[in-house]
């Protein structure tokens, strides 16, 4: 009896390690199965990343060499320089971003048809067909050729206003305000000592 009982015992406790072995072994296998797996999506999805990230940075290489090659160089010039090339009036107004008096500029009136440029540096800032009689006393605009005109915000004089600049050699040409006709609703301010003109005929040259 009592060898019967010790051979019930080590048939027992065969058959539970082996039971457990193979679980082990199935935990084992599926473990590391599935920790190969997230493994393998981790890196997918890292390499998934740097090749989104390699493109956008291509795509910004790409568009920056764009708006380059689509960007006029800037004018820089020393203020003696400025100076000697520009009327006292057209000095005060672009250099210092001085304020001519109010109906006594040069193109307030003025209806030909052409382009009106920078006094500075010649850039094209805006066209006769998007000038109108505002009654300001400047001439205005409501709308300013593409990329030709800055903005920045002008605390000046106790007020808050946003100043128009070239954006070719940073000349001041008056500000911008919100009370313009359609379609654009704004209303450019300048300054006749800031502009000159091409006429309609002179432009196709």
């Amino acid at each position: 009896m009592l060898v019967s009982y010790e051979f019930g015992k080590i048939l027992n406790i065969y058959f539970f390690d082996s039971i457990i072995l193979k679980y082990r072994k199935r935990f084992e296998y599926n473990y590391v199965s599935l920790l190969f797996q997230f493994n393998m999506k981790i890196n997918l999805s890292i390499c998934m990343i740097m090749v989104a990230a390699l493109s956008s940075c291509a795509e910004a290489q790409e568009n920056n060499k764009l708006v380059e090659s689509q960007t006029e160089p800037k004018v820089v010039k020393a203020e003696e320089e400025w100076k000697h090339q520009l009327e006292p009036e057209q000095y005060r107004v672009l250099r210092e971003k001085g304020t001519e008096r109010p109906y006594t500029g040069k193109y307030y009136k003025h209806s030909e048809d052409g382009i009106y440029v920078c006094a500075g540096c010649g850039a094209e800032l805006f066209t006769s067909n998007t000038k109108y009689d505002a009654g300001c006393g400047w001439p205005s605009f409501y709308d300013a050729e593409e990329g030709k005109v800055n903005t920045n915000s002008d605390q000046s004089l106790g007020m808050v206003r946003t100043e128009i600049t070239c954006a070719k050699c940073d000349g001041h040409l008056g500000h911008i305000f919100n009370d313009g006709p359609q379609p654009t609703g704004q209303r450019y301010c300048v300054n006749s000592a800031s502009l000159g003109f091409k006429a309609k005929e002179d432009s196709k040259k």
